[in-house]
């Protein structure tokens, strides 16, 4: 039943990244939990938002692999805020806070709204340089629950809990994502009553994505074929959004393809990360750049097509 929390990676990770805790609202009781890891001479990391089951341990397979390839990466748990404007408002402080101008955001399922709905509300003076938005949705009204949204909050604990574990999987799934739906179940029983409210009431309350905001962000749409929480709609509606995103796809990988395809997630992050090396908007550490892949950056940002490919 624990396969993930008593594996090797994870014990390494608990033993080895020190979960941090800050306040950077003036009321004491709003307290964001982050792993930051990997060098910090990067000043423009790419920031992992989890979804409403999530903490920021979730993302400890990207955290373990990402910082082994030179990157700096930050994973967080955010606080109990009721309204988007109040959470941009935290996240911005957060990121003055950690002295970062700059990011690139990682956002799954709820986290993905949060990350555009935060790209929106700093545009006139952007904080966000790219998204990754992994099994995303662009529209509240997907979930048809925006009449509730307000009531979450009186609800009790083992009551939000049974809304939130009505999208997970229930068919069939492979051993790998078993294991993934246990440790997100004993993720989402480690939270609080107003912790899940607020994340319902963030995921409900009517709210879209205006693209016209974040249209020079560049995007990458990761999203699995197999059943998740989205629908075919809600996708569709996410490409129309950003024609010009590229696309991650995944045949399996249910709602948690960053726990239970790890390699194939971690590939992809990296290959939208790479467009970035050679610029100060790198989440690498410059050293851990060949020469020869800042050489090619660089003639690709300039728009040269160099054809000789010397080995």
């Amino acid at each position: 039943m624990e396969e993930i929390r008593a594996s090797p990676d994870y014990n390494w990770f608990r033993s080895t990244v020190s979960l941090k805790k800050i306040i950077v609202d003036d009321d004491d009781s709003k307290v964001w939990s982050l792993y930051d890891a990997g060098p910090k001479v990067v000043r423009c990391p790419i920031i992992f938002l989890p979804p409403v089951s999530g903490t920021s341990d979730v993302f400890f397979q990207q955290i373990l692999a990402l910082t082994g390839w030179g990157y700096r990466v930050i994973s967080l748990q955010y606080p109990v805020y009721w309204d988007l404007l109040e959470f941009c408002d935290g996240f911005r402080k957060l990121l003055d806070h950690l002295q970062l101008d700059k990011v690139h955001i990682f956002g799954a399922s709820l986290g993905g709204f949060l990350a555009q709905k935060f790209a929106e509300y700093t545009h006139k003076s952007p904080r966000v340089h790219s998204l990754i938005l992994c099994n995303s949705f662009s529209d509240t009204s997907i979930f048809n629950q925006s009449w509730t949204a307000n009531s979450f909050w009186l609800m009790p604990a083992f009551m939000l809990k049974k809304i939130v574990l009505g999208n997970f999987a229930t068919g069939p799934v492979d051993v790998k994502m078993a294991d993934a739906i246990d440790f997100m179940v004993d993720r989402l029983e480690s939270l609080g009553q107003s912790e899940l409210a607020s994340r319902l009431t963030l995921n409900c309350q009517n709210s879209y994505v205006e693209p016209h905001k974040i249209k020079d962000i560049a995007v990458t749409i990761m999203d699995v074929f197999d059943q998740s929480a989205l629908s075919h709609e809600a996708k569709e509606e996410m490409y129309k959004l950003y024609p010009n995103a590229r696309r991650a796809h995944l045949k399996t990988g249910g709602n948690f393809p960053y726990l239970c395809r790890s390699a194939e997630v971690n590939l992809y992050i990296q290959i939208h990360l790479r467009q970035f090396h050679g610029t100060r908007y790198a989440a690498i550490d410059p050293a851990m750049v060949s020469a020869e892949e800042l050489e090619v950056q660089k003639s690709s940002l300039n728009g040269a097509r160099d054809s000789d490919e010397e080995k």
